[in-house]
């Protein structure tokens, strides 16, 4: 008597089932690609560091070339450029190189054979310069012209230009190429939710035509989806994060090389991993559902 009245017994079961057999398949799917959008968003903040750090040294530093002039030699001409230029507002330190650093400097670019007793290398002056205030090439310029000393200043602005250029690209390459991943993710989502509303066409026809509303429905798997989405978000950044931290482990103070300078810090970009999959699924999943709903009535 008391087992017929157990409420247990007729207790309803879910309108989806908790699995499915295709879910691993899609929950392995959505992890790659969680996995490879870390991967980018860690490329991409180690190439904004790469390129900050070269552009902090480039802004800090400048090159003078300078000529002598008549009646004096180039050693002499170098040395009154530095002192010249040690006392502007913003150089830190100016330091004239003697002749064997000058041609050490040429020497790849034109073979040590080429460097001739007789060749009239010209010297160089070397600048550090306050990162915060530092002078500009035309500030220095005109230092140089008021001592009478013949020289090129050289304050690395175009090499600054040239590595904030590729810096942009490289965050918009990151950005392509994490929207492309996305909208796969979205897609592949979509199609699931397909096949899955396409698996239970009956039961959704008899909610439907009994008065059940699309909201309703599509919720469901809005649901459904957003969990495994976030599951699956979870499984790709894990991984990601413990490949970025083995890459940062192994590749010493400078991260996995120093043009690649992975910090630790750079691994929380991995955390948002599993809201963004859950969101992604469960906007794509109620997209589709409420498209094939409709096209019921």
């Amino acid at each position: 008597m008391t087992a017929l009245f157990d409420v247990s017994r007729w207790r309803s079961g879910p309108l989806l089932p908790p699995r499915d057999a295709r879910d691993g398949a899609l929950v392995f799917v959505v992890a790659v690609l969680c996995f490879l959008a870390c991967l980018t968003a860690f490329a991409a903040l180690a190439a904004n560091r790469a390129a900050h750090g070269w552009t902090a040294q480039l802004t800090g530093s400048a090159t003078v070339v300078v000529r002598a002039r008549a009646g004096e030699t180039p050693d002499s001409a170098a040395a009154r450029a530095a002192e010249t230029l040690a006392g502007v507002r913003g150089v830190v330190e100016a330091q004239a190189l003697t002749r064997e650093k000058a041609e050490a400097l040429l020497e790849p670019w034109i073979g040590k054979d080429a460097l001739v007793e007789d060749l009239p290398t010209p010297r160089l002056v070397t600048l550090d310069l306050d990162p915060k205030a530092p002078p500009t090439a035309e500030t220095l310029d005109k230092a140089l012209r008021s001592a009478g000393v013949d020289a090129t200043v050289d304050d690395h602005s175009r090499w600054i230009a040239d590595i904030e250029r590729a810096a942009d690209m490289a965050r918009l390459a990151a950005l392509g190429v994490f929207t492309l991943i996305a909208a796969a993710a979205a897609a592949v989502i979509a199609f699931a939710t397909r096949a899955g509303l396409a698996a239970r066409h009956e039961v959704i026809e008899v909610l439907h035509f009994s008065g059940a509303e699309r909201g309703f429905i599509a919720g469901l798997f809005q649901g459904r989806f957003a969990m495994m989405g976030a599951l699956a978000g979870f499984l790709g950044g894990a991984s990601a994060a413990g490949v970025g931290a083995l890459l940062r482990y192994f590749g010493g103070g400078a991260g996995l090389a120093p043009v690649w300078p992975l910090a630790w810090m750079d691994l929380l970009a991995a955390a948002p991993a599993p809201f963004i999959a859950a969101l992604i699924a469960g906007i794509s999943a109620r997209l589709a559902a409420s498209r094939i709903v409709g096209e019921m009535a």
